[in-house]
């Protein structure tokens, strides 16, 4: 009874949060940097540890303004991400921007379904507003689609499910993303499908170690595979932070047809465009996740390091 009660406060605290205005919000935000930075200091020596080791050739108060800097964004992504329980289709447009969605047009005039690689920077909750800007996804003539890994708390999965759900995408669980988009195929219904790319492995996960922010890193293999397997383009989400609660999509074709690259260049590819991205303005990566916290070396025979 306690725990139905307390998750019944937080769903009147998220509905009511969610109708407040931006300037509100983000003063709510405010309240919620200082809290997160200064007091709970939440898993600061992670985000020390990542910066620091991303960015050696930076002095200590370059790597703490960046630091401040991720907080900051951070406590902006909460707010932001409530916000969409209560925004118009109209303010979302203002607020979340696209460029060249007429690439992911073309690819589906062409019959061609399309992967397209995201990561955990700027807002990653509101990419799925790319519904709004796609004639293929406003027609109704291709299916737009999410990978997620489930939460263990079921409500907070319900409530981030709804939320992804907002601009009428569809969220498939990772472990049945393969046979989900056979059956689109299957049934002659084009697709574009984002995968969150950028965090370690899980385990059993086919990996590749690449050069990363200064780290030999292991990554994700998997969206390559499947792209090539179902023949599907590649395409990159790049986002820039313009001001505060105003992003900017660039939609970068990566490869129209899979089968004429060498194996694991489209990860590589992807792996070098996030990288460019975040050096770009580092302040709103995730730097929270333990993304080296399993050190690994790369192959005694790969001298490719310096070239990533």
């Amino acid at each position: 009874m306690i725990t139905r009660l307390r998750y019944i406060l937080l769903k009147w605290l998220l509905a009511t949060t969610a109708r407040l205005p931006f300037w509100m919000l983000y003063r709510i935000a405010d309240i919620i940097y200082i809290i997160i930075y200064h007091f709970a200091k939440y898993r600061r020596e992670i985000v020390t540890k990542n910066i620091a080791e991303s960015f050696p050739e930076l002095s200590g108060k370059e790597r703490n303004k960046i630091m401040r800097g991720f907080y900051r964004h951070f406590a902006d992504y909460i707010v932001e991400t409530i916000k969409i329980n209560h925004i118009s289709d109209k303010q979302m447009r203002r607020h979340m921007t696209f460029e060249n969605i007429e690439l992911v047009d073309s690819l589906i005039d062409k019959g061609r379904s399309v992967v397209a690689y995201f990561s955990h920077y700027g807002n990653w909750e509101w990419v799925t507003s790319i519904t709004l800007w796609s004639r293929h996804a406003i027609n109704g003539t291709a299916q737009y689609c999410q990978v997620y890994r489930p939460l263990k708390d079921r409500w907070f999965d319900n409530y981030f499910l709804k939320l992804r759900s907002r601009f009428n995408s569809i969220s498939i669980k990772k472990r049945s993303v393969l046979r989900e988009l056979i059956t689109l195929r299957r049934n002659n219904t084009p697709s574009v499908t984002g995968f969150m790319s950028d965090q370690k492995p899980s385990g059993g996960d086919l990996s590749h170690v690449v050069k990363f922010l200064n780290h030999p890193t292991a990554v994700i293999t998997g969206t390559e595979t499947l792209a090539r397997k179902l023949d599907m383009a590649v395409v990159y989400i790049d986002v820039e932070k313009i001001k505060r609660g105003h992003y900017h999509i660039t939609l970068r074709l990566i490869a129209e047809d899979c089968s004429t690259m060498p194996e694991l260049s489209v990860t590589d590819t992807y792996t070098r465009m996030l990288e460019h991205t975040i050096r770009r303005n580092p302040d709103i990566w995730l730097w929270s996740h333990n993304r080296w916290k399993n050190k690994v070396l790369f192959p005694s025979n790969d001298t490719r390091p310096n070239d990533h």
